[in-house]
Formats: C-alpha cells, sequence, structure tokens
C-alpha cells in the first residue's frame, strides 16, 4: 500500500487518559464511550481496543452498519438510532449490541419480534430523538428487558436553566421502568457535576480532544494532529500572487511549501490566511486560498524544509474552532479518508 502524503498522526495514551480523567469526574457512575462516525473520524476499532483495554464496558453507535463492523471484537455496542425493519435480522443475531429505542414504533417492532435487552431513549427537552414521558409514565415500556434508560442534555455546554429542567425531567422517571441504570450525561454534561451523572455516563467529544467547558481546561489532551507533506517549495518575488483568485500578494521575495491537502480533505476554505501549521517551534502561516487538494504555507523562517518533508497543521479542536467559526465536532469528524491514520 503506497503511503498518503497526508497523515493524522493519533495519541492513543492521550485517548486513554481522557477517557480516565472523565471516568472520574464521573465518580460512582460507570463512563462509556461515544464511537460514533468511525470514531469521530480517526477509527473506531482502533478506538475501541484501547479504551476496552483501559476498562471501558460501555460504547455507543449511530447505526447497525458501525455495530457490525464492531462484532468481532466482543464488546458491548449500543445502537443509538434504534431498530428499523431493516435492521432487524442484524438485532437479533449480534449477540454483543443492543438497540436504543426511540419511538413508540421502534418499542412495539422489538417486541413483535420477539427482541431481548435493549435500552431506552426518552426525551426531557431536546425535541430529538426519544420516547414522550408521558408514554413512559402510561407503561409502555413495562416488561421489557431494558438495560439502561437514557436521555441527553441540548445545552450541557452552556449555564442555561434547561439543564436542570432536564435532569428533574429526568429524575422524575427514576423507578418507573424496569430499567437497570440511567444515564444523561454527555461530554459536557460530566462536568456539570454528580447530580447528573446517574449510573452510566456517555462521553464523546472530550475523549477525543474537544474541550467544550472550563472543567476540562489542562485536563483534556489533543489526541489528533493533522501532518502534511511538501510538494513543493519555490521562492515567490515580491508582487507576485499565489492561489485562486490572488487574494495573496507578496509584499517582499518569500519562500513557500505548497502541502497536500484542502477541504476535500476536510482542511475548509475558513482556513484561507488563517490557519498555519509548524515545524519544531517554528509558525508556517497558511497564505492564499485553501484549494481542493494543496495549500500553501509561508517558510521563509524555516529554510531548511524541503520537497518531501512533513510538517503539522495547527489543529487543536477548541482554537481551531475559534479560529475558524466551526464547532470542534465539525472538525475533527470531518478529516477526511484520504489521510493514513497513524497510532502512537
Amino acid at each position: 500500500m503506497i503511503p498518503a502524503p497526508l497523515r493524522l498522526a493519533l495519541d492513543g495514551d492521550a485517548l486513554v487518559s481522557n477517557w480516565r480523567t472523565l471516568a472520574t469526574m464521573s465518580g460512582g457512575a460507570a463512563c462509556g464511550a461515544a464511537v460514533k462516525a468511525n470514531g469521530y473520524g480517526l477509527g473506531a476499532r482502533e478506538v475501541v481496543a484501547r479504551l476496552a483495554a483501559a476498562g471501558c464496558r460501555d460504547f455507543f453507535v449511530a447505526t447497525w452498519a458501525e455495530a457490525l463492523a464492531l462484532a468481532d471484537l466482543g464488546v458491548t455496542v449500543c445502537v443509538l438510532h434504534g431498530v428499523r425493519d431493516e435492521d432487524l435480522p442484524a438485532a437479533l443475531n449480534v449477540v454483543t449490541a443492543r438497540p436504543v429505542l426511540n419511538t413508540v414504533q421502534q418499542v412495539r417492532r422489538w417486541r413483535e419480534a420477539g427482541g431481548g435487552a435493549c435500552d431506552v431513549m426518552v426525551d426531557t427537552g431536546m425535541n430529538r430523538l426519544g420516547l414522550r414521558p408521558e408514554d413512559v409514565a402510561a407503561g409502555l415500556l413495562d416488561g421489557l428487558d431494558i438495560e439502561t434508560l437514557m436521555s441527553h442534555l441540548a445545552s450541557a455546554d452552556e449555564d442555561v436553566p434547561g439543564n436542570a429542567a432536564q435532569r428533574d425531567a429526568f429524575v422524575a422517571l427514576a423507578g418507573r421502568t424496569p430499567a437497570r441504570r440511567m444515564s444523561l450525561a454527555n461530554s459536557a454534561g460530566i462536568a456539570l457535576g454528580p447530580d447528573y451523572a446517574f449510573d452510566l455516563t456517555r462521553p464523546g467529544i472530550a475523549l477525543y480532544g474537544g474541550v467544550q467547558v472550563a472543567a476540562f481546561e489542562g485536563r483534556i489532551r489533543q489526541v489528533v494532529k493533522p501532518e502534511v507533506q511538501i510538494l513543493q517549495r519555490r521562492l515567490v518575488p515580491t508582487g507576485q500572487r499565489v492561489g485562486y483568485n490572488a487574494t495573496w500578494t507578496a509584499s517582499a521575495d518569500t519562500e513557500l511549501a505548497i502541502v497536500n491537502l484542502g477541504y476535500a480533505d476536510g482542511y475548509l476554505r475558513c482556513f484561507s490566511g488563517k490557519g498555519g501549521a509548524h515545524v519544531g517551534e517554528l509558525a508556517l502561516p497558511v497564505i492564499g486560498r485553501v484549494s481542493m487538494d494543496l495549500v500553501a504555507l509561508d517558510v521563509s523562517a524555516a529554510p531548511d524544509l524541503a520537497e518531501g518533508d512533513w510538517v503539522a497543521m495547527d489543529y487543536a479542536l477548541p482554537e481551531t474552532a475559534a479560529l475558524s467559526g466551526l464547532s470542534q465536532y465539525e472538525l475533527i469528524t470531518g478529516l477526511g479518508a484520504r489521510f493514513d491514520r497513524i497510532w502512537a
């Protein structure tokens, strides 16, 4: 297999450290891991293997295709989008996976198919997936083999009254179902404190280096670092322009490196004239417009950099989100398939 000219340097120790930090912050609750969207784009199998070895026992994906891709690893996987008619063959036969039932029809479908253990999502105010609390109170779930009753916080990364309102609505469901556990907190929800932890927490973005709240600063480590190879080094004379639409003009003779990266790889045009890279302690600004496959860097401060050398793009999630206006979720899940993913 030909090595790609761009790669994600993935820090397995940082991933495990983040999970352990979140597990400690979860107090007496178990700490799971959201590995949907192929482990937030980093590779679900690699993420699961590392976190399972560290002690994680509950993993969450979105679809049954994602669950099937992990079935041979022998870990417990919860499928957040529930079970459609098309999913039943897999849902009834993958013994390590459970559906998270979200609708009255999903509950009926699971019953009629003779399904076993499941989880259930209840909507406490997000108005996304989930049963109404009134449905639960009316006995819809009676007789089901429910492992975990879940809900999802809409604004855990903000100090808003809605968080407490959702928590209180969820507390009101305690003992009203056959569920053995209750789970509410996502990454930022863990930082809201022990009243939100219940029996199981479900972190996602913070596992992968996302810092949404002040409580994570200095505690959550960066996991992914994009690195790119220089395709060409060139001198741009004073007055010459660079890139599509000539948005940058050299005010002095400038040394450029053209690197194999672009918006097809998730490095979007919003980084034009804003983004940067580094080699050692030297900063290498992005100049001109980001194109589909190429980015220009000012490497005047790095005279030894040459064609074939590698540079690291600046991509710490909280800082890059502030720079770009993109969410930390978009930044990490948008990193494309052309990157080699290299775990250390």
